[in-house]
């Protein structure tokens, strides 16, 4: 990272009275910030001390800062400036200066051991910093260093405070490492010496840790340090002795956490599976926690209950691969698992009483992932032990599902409800990945019990149980194709039987149905036994997205067995849609079922359900239409249109086959004469122009107007025919009055479905030229306002070289002022802009050759978009929009080679451009290497990163970690 040279005072006056960093302002800035009651202060004084902190005198007033006598802000600040300057610019410190530096720190060290607290802690980091840049030539044995100058006895001060400040030390060092902006090479070399120094550590720990004498605040001390160690993935079989004494602490109250952390990470590190013997010789140390566990979950103790099942999750779910391996230690195994089965059904209900037994979730999959690893005789073996485990499994977690009584459960937080409803969806994941492991006789499991449930006369169920069950069936149901099971008839004709009390039941009964629709569409002699309960259900608010939602799975999957049943099923949708029971987007989804039960309908019986079905909108939209615009009649008018949409999106009489090349969409031909949505659209035509005359300044409406036809088009493609003249006229007039993105978006549908139709050619070119020349008007006015108008436009544009490109050969097409919008919208700041922008210039420069207008503003204009281009790099864009403008270099360098190796060298001449940070050689590597490239794109990706990591001054540096 390069070192940047602040100027004082850049944050002005109101940061500090004077102009440089001195100690005295500072703690004037230090006193803004902390006490200030003006936010705007606040954030002047804190951005004046950000640059206070790495500026060449931070050297200088930190240790003033430091000084007895200040207060442990200021000190803070002081501790943390030294922590900055050592980590960032450890280049800058002369090496004559180091022993120097590191004394310096010890002594402040030894002074706030018996100190502020916070202030220590940042001279530790600071000093842990400090000993990582140094290690391990210049200070090799910086740990066991720090070890002897902390245990002599000459130290002013206390045995304790020494001993704490020297685990603090020893605890932030590896965290500090973990967090380091050291290169990736000295980071190996660090962490060999660090794992050689923690010989140095462990004996120390293990012996603060067992001895008698030692307080409670160093054994946690202690402990915290442990934890931090195991995580530089130190060999399992070292930490041996610390883990079981972190066990034996477990017993102290106030060790507790500090031992289950310490525990868990020492278990958890990747490399702890190298080391089976450890392994197996800690399962009898959890198993002997089994009398802890079982005493806290008796007194209600979830803090203890959940530390212990974390520490027998983490060694079964890290590890069980390597312990199923030890097949002659499968008792003690199988005793482990048996615990986390305890865990996973700890009594009580999630997340009130108990918050243990989502933890264990994630191990049920390990193990079975294992278990279907092995070999075929090994898993044979191991699936005899196991299957009987995976069936109670499925026992607990339905039991863990049960929602509680009503009583209970009307007392819960809508945020504790939430929380359970999450759960429950992780309980149904696990049950569909169970299937995997128990197949088939997992559903007849789940259908003996309910069918006992449901036929038993001994004693009266809850209905807690039975929708447990169902929940269970649903759950596998909705993923797995159960078409085969020979329990569905079975269940589906239990569905009826249950006594339906409760609106939790209801919802799962609805839901089973849904998921069981597939089943249904291959028996539809089944449908009438559960179709009257989902209409039934149809009219309760409460249930209103499960009966919707699965009525549009039944219209979906089973409209050719419906016909029977439609009337029924829209006079039902219709009086409730009448009556208004259910919130706007299940009304939605009530239109889509429509339209899916509608389609397998001749054409007459379409035409008449749909008169009856939406004639009560179409009046109620007249009204509207004649009404003085106001904020209510536009909800209703929205709300109609939404409906119409729905209605269309799915209403489809004809199949659509994809061909062989996947690039066009076919239907296949209708029998039956005018497609019913175009009889209709054609209809209501004059009704909705009406009520746009009125609504066209309202974006909400005209996106509502645009969506019913854009569904239209996408359902419908070449049946749309008809309507295609008269909407390219409706929409040029809409886009003349006001242009709005809506409108640009539909339009790039009639381009993508018509233009190559010459039928429709016409009609589409027209409004292509007209919506063309209005948008460029609005960029010489200032297109900064519309970024979704440009991005809408970008990718018309982009649509219309793809499917058209002789719509770019109009002479009355301005394309020269089309380019130059486009260079101007890569520069937009919003990014959906600018990636449509770059979608455009990739589609029109491979065009070069085959479209003269577009060869020639290429010739004339380029040189203006690759400097655009290369701005974008050199900083004035997003990092992460750079594979965008890398396909824009991709296809100047494919389709216009020759232009480009003279443009780059020109554009990358002068210096400081696009970044005062290349150098010309850097430049000059740059432009070679773009245009040796003409074939692998993603080569020029990388290229790109790289050159405009060096740009912004971020090569090398820790920010380029995760790009």
């Amino acid at each position: 990272m390069e070192r940047r040279e602040e100027q004082p005072g850049a944050a002005g006056a109101g940061a500090a009275p004077a102009l440089d960093f001195t100690v005295e302002n500072v703690e004037k800035a230090l006193h803004q910030l902390y006490y200030d009651p003006n936010i705007e202060n606040k954030n002047l004084a804190q951005k004046w001390l950000m640059q206070a902190q790495v500026s060449p005198q931070a050297w200088h007033f930190s240790w003033q800062l430091l000084q007895h006598d200040k207060v442990p802000e200021i000190q803070y600040f002081g501790a943390s400036a030294l922590h900055i300057k050592i980590s960032r610019y450890w280049s800058d410190i002369p090496t004559d200066q180091y022993e120097s530096l590191k004394a310096q720190l010890f002594t402040q060290i030894t002074r706030f051991a018996s100190g502020s607290k916070i202030v220590l802690t940042r001279l530790c980091v600071a000093l842990a910093s400090l000993a990582l840049s140094m290690m391990p030539d210049a200070w090799p044995c910086a740990v066991a260093d720090m070890v002897r100058l902390f245990q002599a006895e000459d130290s002013p001060v206390d045995g304790q405070g020494r001993c704490l400040a020297l685990l603090e030390l020893l605890t932030v060092l590896p965290e500090e490492f973990q967090t380091s902006r050291l290169p990736q090479y000295r980071k190996g070399l660090v962490r060999a010496s660090l794992a050689v120094e923690c010989g140095a550590v462990f004996p120390l720990l293990e012996q603060l840790l067992q001895q008698p004498s030692s307080p409670s605040c160093v054994r946690q001390k202690v402990l915290k340090c442990f934890s931090s160690w195991v995580q530089l993935e130190v060999p399992l079989q070292d930490c041996e002795a610390l883990i079981q004494a972190a066990f034996v602490a477990l017993q102290d109250s106030e060790l507790f956490d500090s031992s289950v952390e310490a525990i868990v990470n020492a278990i958890s590190q990747p490399d702890a599976q190298r080391y089976v013997n450890t392994l197996l010789k800690l399962i009898p140390l959890v198993l002997g926690l089994q009398d802890q566990l079982r005493q806290a979950v008796q007194n209600g103790d979830m803090e203890t209950s959940h530390g212990i099942c974390r520490i027998a999750v983490a060694l079964g779910e890290n590890h069980s691969r390597a312990l199923l391996d030890q097949v002659e230690h499968w008792q003690s195994f199988l005793a482990l698992v048996n615990m986390i089965m305890f865990c996973t059904g700890i009594p009580g209900h999630y997340p009130v009483n108990e918050t243990t037994s989502s933890l264990t979730l994630t191990f049920w999959y390990t193990l079975q992932d294992d278990i279907l690893s092995f070999e075929a005789e090994k898993q044979a073996v191991y699936q005899q032990v196991y299957r009987p485990v995976y069936f109670q499994l499925v026992d607990v977690l339905l039991h863990k599902a049960q929602f509680p009584s009503d009583e209970e459960y009307g007392f819960w937080s809508s945020d504790e409800k939430e929380q359970f409803r999450i759960y429950r969806v992780d309980i149904s994941d696990t049950l569909m990945y169970v299937y995997e492991m128990l197949g088939a006789e997992l559903l007849s499991n789940l259908y003996e019990k309910l069918g006992r449930l449901l036929t038993s006369s001994e004693e009266p169920y809850s209905w807690q149980h039975t929708e447990a069950l169902l929940y269970g069936f649903q759950s596998i149901a909705e993923t797995i194709d159960v078409n085969y099971s020979d329990v569905v008839p079975g269940l589906i004709g239990l569905i009826p039987r249950i006594s339906i009390s409760n609106v939790q039941l209801a919802d799962t009964v609805m839901f089973t149905i849904g998921a069981l629709s597939e089943w249904l569409a291959d028996h539809p002699v089944m449908i009438n036994s559960v179709l009257p309960l989902v209409l039934h259900a149809l009219g309760n608010p409460e249930l209103s997205v499960s009966s919707v939602s699965t009525l549009k799975k039944i219209c979906r999957e089973c409209k050719y067995d419906l016909p029977p049943y439609a009337a029924n099923i829209v006079a039902v949708s219709q009086d409730v849609l009448m009556k208004q029971i259910h919130k706007t987007s299940q009304c939605m989804w009530l239109m889509q079922a429509l339209g899916f039960l509608l389609s397998a309908l001749q054409v007459e019986e379409i035409l008449k359900n749909l008169h009856s079905l939406i004639s009560p909108y179409i009046q109620q939209l007249e009204k509207l239409a004649e009404e003085i615009p106001n904020p209510s009649n536009k909800l209703a008018i929205v709300h109609i249109l939404g409906l119409l949409s729905n209605l269309f999106t799915t209403l489809d009489v004809s199949h659509h086959e994809d061909d062989h090349e996947g690039s066009e969409l076919r239907k296949l031909p209708v029998p039956q004469g005018p497609n019913p949505v175009v009889v209709v659209l054609q209809q209501v035509f004059q009704l909705i122009q009406k009520v746009l005359s009125k609504w066209l300044n309202d974006a909400q409406v005209v996106e509502a107007v645009c969506a019913i036809f854009e569904k239209s088009v996408k359902t419908l493609l070449d049946d749309f025919a008809p309507m295609v003249p008269q909407l390219c006229e409706m929409l040029g007039r809409m886009y003349s009055t006001i242009p709005q993105a809506s409108a640009l978006d539909l339009t790039r549908q009639l381009v993508h479905i018509f233009a190559h139709e010459p039928a429709h050619f016409p009609p589409v070119e027209a409004l292509f030229l007209l919506v063309t020349s209005i948008t460029l008007t609005l960029f010489q006015q200032g297109p900064r306002d519309h970024p979704d108008i440009v991005d809408s436009f970008m990718q018309l544009l982009a649509q219309a070289l793809k499917r058209k490109p002789d719509l770019f050969l109009c002479e009355r097409l301005d394309i020269k002022a089309v380019f130059q919008c486009a260079v101007l919208a890569l520069k937009f700041p919003e990014a959906p802009t600018v990636k449509a922008s770059c979608g455009f210039f990739t589609e029109l420069l491979p065009r070069c050759g085959e479209v003269e207008p577009v060869g020639k503003v290429v010739q004339e204009d380029g040189r203006m978009l690759l400097i655009a281009v290369l701005e974008a790099i050199g900083g004035q864009a997003s990092r992460s929009l750079m594979d965008c403008f890398a396909d824009i270099l991709f296809a100047l360098n494919k389709h216009c080679f020759s232009l480009l190796s003279m443009w780059i060298k020109e554009a990358l001449q002068p210096p400081g451009f696009p970044s005062a940070r290349l150098s010309p050689e850097q430049k000059d590597t740059f432009s070679q290497q773009i245009l040796r490239e003409r074939v692998n794109k993603r080569r020029v990706k990388e290229m790109v990163k790289e050159f405009t990591l060096l740009c912004r001054g971020l090569h090398g540096t820790d920010y380029t970690a995760d790009y």
